[in-house]
């Protein structure tokens, strides 16, 4: 049987080690009650003028539904209000509309 020993990483300490064990840290405290943590509240958009946020692009909607990963057709409907884009996507609309080029990048990269 061999003995050979296997590296398992362990005893390695990286930055991004040391700051996931601070945070487990921070977890456990605030579930201990002995911490009490920052929340944020996030609201979002009931409706979202998707075809606004589209022109505002200068994009058919052709050219928006490729660059946003959105099918042409459901594009489409949600413009004609046959359908309505469920709360994730109102997110991302949202994002879409505020910082479009910030979207772009991390779609492209």
């Amino acid at each position: 049987m061999s003995t050979s020993k296997r590296n398992t990483g362990i005893g390695k300490r990286t930055e991004f080690g040391l700051e996931l064990e601070e945070s487990a840290k921070e977890i456990l405290a605030h579930v201990k009650g002995e911490k009490r943590l920052p929340t944020r509240r996030v609201v979002l958009p009931n409706e979202v003028d998707v075809k606004r946020i589209r022109k505002r692009a200068g994009m058919s909607q052709s050219e928006f539904a490729s660059a946003f990963c959105i099918n042409p057709r459901t594009l489409q409907e949600w413009e004609q209000g046959r359908r309505k884009p469920d709360a994730t996507t109102r997110a991302y609309l949202a994002v879409i509309a505020k910082n479009r080029e910030a979207v772009l990048k991390a779609l492209v990269s």
